[in-house]
């Protein structure tokens, strides 16, 4: 059974996992950060929204931790690089409150050109004065989006129908997509100099951190008007409120804060700022839709060993996932194979995807690779989230290029590694969904099925070397189950492939050495982990 900590009350829409027979959910609301420390160690999963900051130190006192939830789309209270490092899954739930946090945007733009709020207070309070809270109409005007990714589009195609103009900013945004509505993608300067509105919609990152500050701010039109319901620190508080009280900015609604709940008020006390207290995501079909694909994509992780929505690896479908597990399972195995075969420091890795192989999603068949050639070279845990992290603190290039047209294989794996000790080449492939084979190794044919136990050879192609190897193996009671040769000239290197249904000791190896003719003799143990 696998347990679940969660850090807040709501389970609405999450009846899912709840339900779970494979599931405990334990609800520990809130909990400090010196509580947080000691709870954390028996959970397997971790199930969060934005109340509670997921900290390197939390994640160490992680003992059995493997995944993290945010029900939600910021992860900026989580320490990515600190799960990363230590191999947990952290996912989120991308598009749940895309409309929620769209809607809410546009309401707070609202309330800024026709005064809504203010004009509420003063009438709560009695008074009949329209003069003081004349609007001022959004069409025509320039809608100027930091960021356009989903919250960014959906605010732009509601806003487009009220007649603003829309211009974006957004590095790494599609740009045909962005003219099939009519936005203008152009830099962030542009959009800064000529919005009327500008509406945020970035993440939170070293880029975006603190993002609009003066000297932003100095290049925007005069009574410009400012919405943030991204994240609070992409905005400087200090110099936003400085620029509302002298008019340089008209007015400024804000949902997100630095720090939440505030510190420092300033910027909410100033005149001119609407606020709220982070309520974008917060409809009651939001959080139903988002506690609803949270449960599914914590179940499929645990039970399916599938990863979704997930912000620290690459994450496929449910589908394409199921096309592509035996082809996972089998660049997993290759690489186990590879880190157990080669010698020297790794330098530099080249994977080449033939064939079918060539349209499909290779990333994720890329870091199983990495997986299996990692694990038996570092003294580390290695899984599908820390092994590109590990490689790259290691120094290893990793090269991967893709080849449509092959003989002979329907899809094929070609991976080398190269060494400060030299190359070492295996090619693989399916030759159906249940029937993986290693076909090549360094240049020699052979048909090896990637499980079990093998025992590696380089030898002198003469009469009763390898004779003499299986009565070592059989003196010493260990049963081959197959064998695959492989050679290119009689006489000369060959490479003898044995699989046995035993563990074989270093002794045993050492054995095999001593025999005439043998340059290389190695133990390969495909289903350690």
């Amino acid at each position: 059974m696998f347990k679940i900590l969660m850090t807040y009350d709501s389970v609405e829409g999450l009846e899912g996992l709840l339900k779970n027979k494979d599931f405990k959910v334990e609800i520990h609301p809130k909990p400090s950060p010196e509580e947080f420390e000691k709870l954390i160690k028996e959970y397997d999963g971790l199930l969060i929204r934005s109340e509670v900051k997921v900290t390197a130190n939390i994640i160490k006192a992680a003992d059995k931790l493997k995944f993290i939830g945010r029900a939600g789309t910021g992860v900026d209270n989580v320490d990515k690089n600190a799960a990363t490092q230590k191999g947990i899954v952290v996912a989120n739930v991308p598009g749940g409150n895309t409309i929620s946090a769209a809607e809410h945007t546009i309401g707070l733009m609202l309330s800024m050109a026709r005064n809504i709020p203010q004009a509420y207070e003063s009438l709560k309070s009695k008074k009949w004065d329209r003069k003081n809270f004349t609007g001022t109409e959004l069409f025509g005007k320039y809608l100027g989006l930091i960021g356009l990714g989903r919250i960014g589009m959906e605010v732009a195609k509601r806003m487009q129908a009220f007649g603003m103009k829309v211009i974006a900013y957004d590095p790494f945004a599609n740009d045909s997509l962005a003219k099939s509505y009519e936005i203008s993608l152009i830099p962030l300067d542009d959009v800064l100099i000529n919005a009327d509105y500008i509406s945020i919609h970035s993440p939170l990152n070293d880029e975006t951190r603190g993002m609009i500050d003066e000297k932003a701010i100095s290049k925007m039109k005069d009574g410009v008007r400012i919405i943030n319901c991204a994240r609070g620190p992409i905005v400087n508080e200090k110099d936003l409120a400085k620029a509302v009280k002298d008019g340089k900015v008209k007015a400024a609604a804000l949902d997100v804060f630095a720090k939440e709940p505030p510190d420092d008020w300033t910027i909410i006390e100033t005149d001119n700022v609407i606020a709220t207290p982070h309520l974008a995501a917060s409809t009651e079909e939001a959080q139903i839709k988002i506690a609803k694909e949270m449960s599914e994509v914590i179940i499929d992780f645990f039970t399916k060993g599938l990863i979704r929505n997930a912000v620290n690896v690459p994450t496929v479908d449910w589908e394409t996932y199921k096309k592509m597990k035996p082809y996972i399972d089998l660049a997993s195995k290759v690489g186990l194979f590879c880190g157990q075969m080669i010698e020297g420091g790794v330098k530099e890795v080249e994977v080449k995807y033939c064939g079918s192989l060539a349209s499909v999603q290779t990333g994720t068949l890329t870091i199983a690779y990495l997986q299996g050639l990692l694990l038996p070279i570092l003294n580390v845990k290695v899984n599908f989230v820390n092994a590109p992290l590990l490689a790259k603190e290691r120094g290893i290039k990793i090269k991967e290029s893709k080849e449509a047209d092959i003989q002979d294989y329907a899809g094929l794996i070609i991976a080398k590694v190269i060494t400060d000790k030299g190359e070492w080449k295996v090619c693989a492939t399916m030759f159906s969904d249940t029937n993986p084979r290693i076909v090549k190794i360094n240049g020699l044919s052979v048909d090896v099925v990637p499980c079990g136990s093998v025992i590696l050879i380089i030898n002198e192609d003469k009469p009763g070397v390898v004779g003499n190897v299986g009565k070592v193996l059989g003196d010493s009671g260990v049963n081959i189950a197959g064998m695959s040769l492989g050679r290119k000239d009689i006489g000369g290197e060959a490479l003898t492939i044995i699989e046995v249904d035993n563990t074989v000791s270093a002794e045993v190896i050492g054995k095999i050495l001593a025999i005439g003719g043998i340059k290389k003799a190695k133990y390969i143990d495909l289903e350690r982990d």
